[in-house]
């Protein structure tokens, strides 16, 4: 009986320590923060929202400014051409909501790929103005000189080096690989808000960062363990 009682305390005392360390992994803000992706008809929701129900971490899509006006952390997708992008949004209705969230109560915004792309004042693909969160221009790689040689898009695995600290990367191991898939890169301002680069015929920025307002031109929602831990990052930021 004695043998077994204490077999079954090492048990419990076995159980507590992996709950202890079970909860460690939970974002202390989890519960009081909800991450908002804004669905404006583009980009991978339904990635973003499973990512963040394995992690634990509450999620939700806004598709209106009035599922948008309390958002306290907040992902901005994207795909495609950066017109087709920015006129659903403008469109939407969220527009006047999102700039009040992100330029005056400074809320954290992530643009991903073309929601990245968004973020600057305008681009070489198109006519329309870019939200203008980060000064700079999205440019294509098939007019700079380092990458015309090369296929577009740029598709596939590829390195990403931080130029500096920053939480964004908090955690992944330094040699981070992400998934791109894109004909346009973002030319900073600038280059105090470039995050990290990558190298295609030339290093590039593909991850830009201006005070609240976090890019980045890959996709971590594909990006197995090194996107991962970037939207757990993002969530804590």
């Amino acid at each position: 009986m004695a043998e077994n009682r204490r077999a079954c305390d090492a048990v419990a005392s076995v159980h507590r320590d992996v709950t202890r360390q079970r909860i460690k992994l939970v974002p202390n803000s989890w519960w009081r923060e909800v991450i908002t992706i804004v669905d404006y008809g583009l980009g991978n929701i339904d990635a973003f929202l499973n990512v963040y129900k394995r992690l634990n971490i509450p999620a939700r899509r806004a598709t209106s400014a009035a599922e948008l006006r309390d958002a306290a952390r907040i992902i901005l997708p994207g795909v495609g051409h950066f017109d087709r992008a920015m006129k659903p949004l403008n469109d939407s209705g969220m527009r006047p909501v999102l700039d009040e969230l992100v330029r005056q109560r400074r809320v954290p915004v992530l643009g991903v790929c073309v929601g990245m792309q968004m973020l600057a004042q305008g681009s070489d693909e198109g006519t329309e103005l870019g939200l203008g969160w980060i000064d700079g221009r999205v440019r294509a790689f098939a007019s700079w000189e380092p990458a015309r040689h090369l296929p577009s898009p740029h598709m596939g695995w590829n390195d990403v080096r931080p130029t500096h600290g920053n939480r964004l990367f908090r955690h992944i191991e330094q040699d981070m690989r992400f998934y791109f898939l894109h004909s346009y890169y973002f030319e900073c301002t600038h280059a105090e808000d470039v995050l990290a680069v990558a190298e295609y015929g030339a290093e590039f920025g593909c991850a830009v960062q201006h005070e609240n307002v976090y890019g980045v031109q890959f996709h971590p929602e594909k990006s197995h363990r090194f996107g991962t831990q970037l939207l757990r990052n993002f969530a804590e930021a």
